[in-house]
């Protein structure tokens, strides 16, 4: 028996904090009663062992501790890239205000610039150019008279 804490009290306390409450906690403990591991699992302990305990099997649950906790630091990361992704897509949410005369953008800093350069800037767009049959047509006439 710990002098001053027992087992569920101490989980309660690192759950409690944020500095600590990520980790992996396996009570060790002499108390084997069902309400006990009960309680102990209730308090946030992630694993609970009765003593005398079989050290492989404390190996095997240490294992299990460490996979869950990769896990959950490769989802925080696929979080975190998601969440940027959704933050990108956002930007170009909405209305764009594009000059009916030249097809300017105005960005984010009230300044004008070219359509493609903001599109480029906000998205994975590539861009190719062209000229389509209507202003090829005009193209064209318009050389024809000079």
């Amino acid at each position: 028996m710990m002098p001053t804490l027992d087992g569920p009290d101490l989980c309660r306390r690192i759950r409690q904090d944020e500095r600590h409450s990520h980790m992996h906690l396996i009570l060790l403990s002499s108390r084997g009663s069902r309400a006990d591991i009960v309680a102990g699992l209730n308090a946030g302990a992630d694993d609970y062992l009765v003593k005398p305990f079989d050290p492989e099997e404390l190996r095997a649950r240490l294992h299990v501790g460490v996979r869950v906790l990769t896990l959950q630091e490769r989802l925080a990361d696929r979080v975190a890239e998601l969440e940027a992704a959704v933050s990108t897509v956002r930007r170009l949410h909405g209305l764009l205000p594009i000059c009916s005369y030249c097809k300017r953008v105005r960005n984010d800093g009230d300044d004008w610039e070219q359509l493609e350069s903001y599109i480029s800037e906000h998205t994975d767009a590539q861009f190719s150019h062209g000229i389509c049959p209507p202003c090829l047509a005009i193209a064209v006439a318009d050389l024809k008279t000079r």
